[in-house]
């Protein structure tokens, strides 16, 4: 299979460099890190990739069995680095994508050699002592809105996931996003997304880790990313002054620096 079809990889910056693999969130595509390609071009080879399913990826290798798992996007995330003989790559991975690093990075040591982890959440769904954000019947009504009128969840969600409603461009860009993913593919990454519990896999990293949070994210509020820097021995947190889930497109000069300061130090 030809996994730079297969995911529609991209590889810019520079060749000499250490590599950064970006992966981006439900619902969005590599399109969404172009804000941040910039920053790092100069000093880091970096790798950019679609999930199946989403962006301009092969659809026709979207098989549900495999991503009904977070463990099929960590293959992907795999065979990607396996394909470009990435070693010690840091991987940078936005909301589900850092918990889909964790996975691979256990999967495949040698290829991940440090996560940078924005806007993460383990487990979306309120548990005994855990504050998800999501009761279980809010993430069940969620789902069967998804699939019962895909667009117009679309059009009603990600701006409130987007956040930042003074700048309405931001979330008509994420529903534009949303919108273009067929929908059927939508409704079982946000199935695998939405009811994952990934919080014993964070026990599992091993290697330099970075966690972004924002001051106000509907999807991952500050409670997780205590939780998540607690959990992941030895982790750095940074709080961004930032708002909503997605502080690469509404804070990029912030979110930048502080994964720009990380990589500085793994030097």
């Amino acid at each position: 299979m030809d996994i730079h079809r297969r995911n529609n990889v991209t590889v810019t910056g520079n060749p000499a460099g250490p590599a950064v693999v970006l992966a981006h969130g439900f619902g969005c595509d590599q399109n969404m890190w172009r804000l941040t390609v910039p920053a790092l071009a100069d000093t880091h080879r970096v790798v950019l990739f679609d999930y199946v399913g989403a962006g301009r990826s092969d659809l026709s290798a979207f098989r549900e069995e495999r991503y009904s798992s977070l463990d099929g996007y960590a293959q992907d995330v795999v065979e990607v680095c396996e394909a470009l003989d990435l070693r010690d790559a840091v991987f940078v991975g936005h909301s589900v994508s850092a918990m889909i690093g964790v996975l691979a990075a256990r999967r495949a040591p040698e290829r991940i050699g440090a996560l940078v982890m924005v806007a993460p959440s383990p487990r979306y769904i309120d548990d005994v002592g855990y504050h998800g954000g999501f009761g279980r019947e809010d993430i069940e009504e969620l789902l069967a809105s998804l699939e019962a009128n895909y667009l117009g969840w679309s059009a009603a969600m990600a701006p409130m996931i987007m956040g930042n409603p003074e700048r309405p461009e931001l979330g008509e860009e994420l529903t534009a996003s949303f919108c273009a993913t067929d929908p059927a593919m939508a409704l079982v990454f946000a199935r695998t997304t939405f009811l994952s519990d990934s919080r014993d896999d964070l026990k599992t990293v091993g290697v330099p880790r970075l966690v972004l949070e924002c001051t106000q994210d509907l999807i991952a509020p500050r409670a997780v990313g205590a939780f998540v820097h607690a959990a992941v021995p030895g982790s750095k947190l940074v709080t961004l002054e930032a708002t909503g889930h997605c502080p690469h497109m509404s804070a990029p000069e912030a979110t930048n620096e502080a994964i720009a300061g990380f990589l500085a130090d793994l030097r």
